[in-house]
């Protein structure tokens, strides 16, 4: 405090022309030396007079403290009456901020609402659902603990046990908190304590080795040097806490080296503290205590640089960093004030000297912003605390947590996050159930039913699938319908895009060989025989029960009879290249647009006689399996069914067989070894799925017929238009007719 003010009387740009003074009272945290203290510095004299202001000199501006809440709480009382300002500097208690009980309260530390809220984030973001906590029986630990389990209620974490640190110490109440903790399942326990309360609980866990357990430390411990020096507690490496934000006092180290009391011979704390760093004695000061071991006298030559003293440590200034705040904010104040702004504390923005923003919210709390520690050992056997992060309540929401994962060292010098948990997770498949009488968080994992899914961990109910779907094995997808679906589309985008390289190089002579028109025909059948398996997903209804067998059949008969054309077409025209042979007016495009045609009306009149005598409905099936109703389609007349069936197989077989013969024609006529292979294909799908469809029931029917649908457009549209399209594409000088008429090839073999 008194270097922020010679710093600030210093400055030509704050408070120029106007030099502020101070007066030191130390309450030793007493609520009645607190007050005592707020009245002698009300009434200016030594003597209390109350309700009278007895200053010789420059009236009180404001008053900086107290450190405990407990001194804070009557001071400001007190203040408020006059109107005097009050700025803490480690006062966090909640109550403070109403400002309808305190309205001249301000302070340079968060609320402990925050703390709590962000030490919530904290477990959470670590991923620990199951802890135990520790809390002083006092308005502190009891106010922090009791914001802390309804947040954390919130974001799913569950309290195993939450127990009162003694403020006075009790033998009997520290053995059997320990106990507690010994025999607890988690591996978390949060602490809202101060250092002289958890000391003995602390003292009693290392006795009994208990040395498992992940500490999360309050501001109030989190940077303790008595539970951090000399090896005392090595169960506490690994902790992780929030800290009062650290700052930086440029100027502040030289300071400190500077002081004397030479130089301040009125200031007999500065005497005091000599006397104790150097282990010495002033001369003729009989009305300072006595200092143990203070055989020398001090000369005035010492030096403090040589001290080895936490009180020139300036590299962990959090506290003091507080008051330094708590200083400039008054000058601010006042600096309004001379400027005629009526505006007595800083809810503006203005700044230090070292650059920190300064201003109060409306509750007179200033931003709350902590710096995350981990304590890890030091090769003295000490324990460091090192910054892994900061949480600031004025960030974005979800961005005030910030961690460096990668930095944190777990007890057992581990760099990996350890689990505190009630129950394992329940992986997809599976679902939670809640164990009567405990916890969400304890729970067991129980599979899906069959036909429902979990598609995410720790689902607390399954969901089941929709009804043109399946879960699979794992249960944690309903595949099936998606994949058809997607596969369906898919394939029927493979001939249009054939058709449409077709079309572009029409003029091309391996386009225009073998009847051009009845392939983009083919081409037509081969998009649509996917999309009509399209219509055998979902749910079942009378027209998609009397759609879908009659549309494939069809199309699939208007298929293979072009494919029977084209068969036909390659005998015909080799044999009419023959001389003398009579089948030269059968060569055209009449005879194969006859039988296809012809092939396809057949179908189609099959399915008109099975539409009128017994057409397919939908049914709901009670019998396949137990305790289930499946919806599906009847089909009405199984004979008309296998009639359908049995007349696309002859068309494929009749096919396959005139291809068959026809394979060993000359190379230009070649076609036949493509249409041989994709009939193949054709009849071994088919007959695969007759023993695939009769063994099936329920869904499964439905997807063996999609499978065989989409097995056998792929396999026509492979084997035939594959290899044309390869010499489209990649092979452009075969796609010529001396090349096609056997010119080529035999003019390559000679060379």
């Amino acid at each position: 405090m008194m270097y922020a003010i010679e710093e600030i009387n210093a400055s030509p740009a704050l408070l120029p022309n106007i030099t502020l003074g101070y007066s030191i009272y130390d309450s030793c945290d007493i609520i009645p030396r607190g007050i005592e203290g707020v009245l002698w510095m009300v009434s200016g004299t030594d003597e209390v007079v109350l309700n009278y202001r007895c200053y010789a000199q420059a009236p009180l501006a404001a008053v900086i403290g107290d450190s405990a809440s407990s001194v804070s709480i009557p001071m400001t009382n007190i203040l408020g009456i006059y109107n005097y300002p009050q700025i803490s500097y480690f006062s966090s208690a909640m109550s403070l901020a109403n400002r309808h009980n305190f309205p001249t309260f301000f302070r340079t530390i968060p609320n402990d609402m925050i703390q709590s809220l962000g030490l919530a984030q904290l477990v959470k973001h670590f991923g620990w659902s199951w802890v135990g906590v520790l809390a002083d029986e006092d308005d502190y630990g009891q106010g922090l603990s009791t914001i802390f389990k309804q947040e954390a209620q919130k974001l799913g974490i569950c309290i195993e046990f939450l127990e009162k640190v003694p403020i006075l110490y009790s033998e009997s109440h520290t053995h059997r908190i320990v106990e507690v903790i010994k025999t607890s399942t988690a591996k978390v326990v949060v602490v809202f304590s101060w250092e002289t309360y958890l000391y003995p609980i602390m003292m009693e866990i290392d006795k009994q080795n208990i040395n498992e357990k992940i500490w999360i430390a309050s501001e109030a411990w989190s940077t303790s040097s008595a539970l951090s020096k000399n090896q005392v507690f090595t169960m506490l490496t690994g902790s992780v806490g929030f800290a009062i934000h650290r700052g930086e006092i440029p100027g502040f180290k030289k300071y400190l080296l500077g002081l004397h009391p030479l130089k301040s011979p009125n200031d007999i704390y500065l005497r005091i503290f000599w006397e104790e760093a150097f282990k010495c004695r002033w001369k003729n000061q009989d009305i300072l205590p006595e200092t143990e071991n203070s055989t020398l006298s001090c000369t005035g030559k010492e030096e403090l640089g040589k001290l080895e003293n936490t009180f020139l440590d300036v590299s962990n200034l959090r506290m003091t960093y507080n008051t330094y705040n708590a200083v400039y904010a008054v000058a601010y104040a006042l600096q309004n004030l001379y400027n005629c702004h009526l505006r007595p504390l800083p809810t503006g923005h203005s700044e230090t000297w070292a650059g920190e923003e300064i201003y109060f919210d409306e509750n007179g709390d200033p931003p709350a912003l902590y710096d995350i520690v981990n304590w890890k050992p030091t090769t003295s056997g000490d324990i460091q605390y090192i910054k892994v992060g900061s949480y600031n309540s004025s960030a974005p929401p979800g961005k005030e947590l910030v961690l460096i994962d990668s930095a944190i060292l777990w007890p057992g010098e581990k760099k990996q996050v350890p689990l505190s948990v009630c129950s394992e997770s329940c992986l997809p498949g599976w679902r939670k159930a809640t164990r009567q009488g405990q916890p969400i968080c304890c729970f067991d994992c129980i599979p899906c039913s069959e036909g429902e899914i979990s598609s995410h961990k720790d689902s607390t109910e399954c969901l089941p699938c929709p009804d043109d779907q399946w879960p699979n094995e794992r249960r944690d997808i309903c595949p099936l319908g998606i994949v058809l679906a997607v596969l369906s589309i898919v394939i029927s985008v493979v001939p249009k895009s054939i058709l449409g390289l077709f079309l572009w190089y029409r003029h091309t002579p391996i386009v225009k060989a073998n009847n051009r028109q009845l392939s983009y025909v083919l081409l037509c059948a081969l998009t649509l025989c996917p999309l009509c398996s399209l219509i055998f997903i979902g749910k079942p209804s009378s027209a998609s029960c009397i759609l879908r067998q009659t549309m494939f059949a069809i199309i699939f008969a208007l298929s293979v009879s072009c494919v029977l054309a084209k068969t036909i077409m390659v005998i015909i025209a080799f044999k009419a290249s023959k001389p003398g042979s009579n089948l030269h007016r059968w060569v055209g495009s009449r005879l194969p647009n006859t039988i296809a045609c012809l092939g396809t009306l057949i179908q189609a009149g099959i399915c008109a006689l099975w539409l009128g005598y017994a057409p397919p409905f939908p049914q709901n099936n009670m019998n396949s399996q137990v305790g289930k109703i499946i919806l599906e389609c009847n089909e009405g007349s199984s004979l008309a069914f296998w009639c359908m069936m049995g007349y696309m197989g002859i068309l494929a077989i009749v096919s396959f067989v005139i291809a068959f013969l026809a394979r060993k024609l000359p190379n230009s006529f070649n076609e036949a070894k493509f249409i041989t292979f994709s009939m193949l294909v054709f009849v071994i799908v088919w007959l695969s799925f007759i023993p695939s469809y009769l063994s099936t029931r329920g869904k499964y029917t439905v997807a063996v017929e999609i499978f065989a649908i989409l097995s056998s457009s792929a396999g026509l549209l492979g084997c035939i238009f594959f290899p044309k399209c390869y010499v489209i594409l990649l092979k452009p000088e075969r796609n010529t007719r001396d090349f096609l008429m056997g010119k080529g090839s035999s003019t390559n073999k000679k060379k």
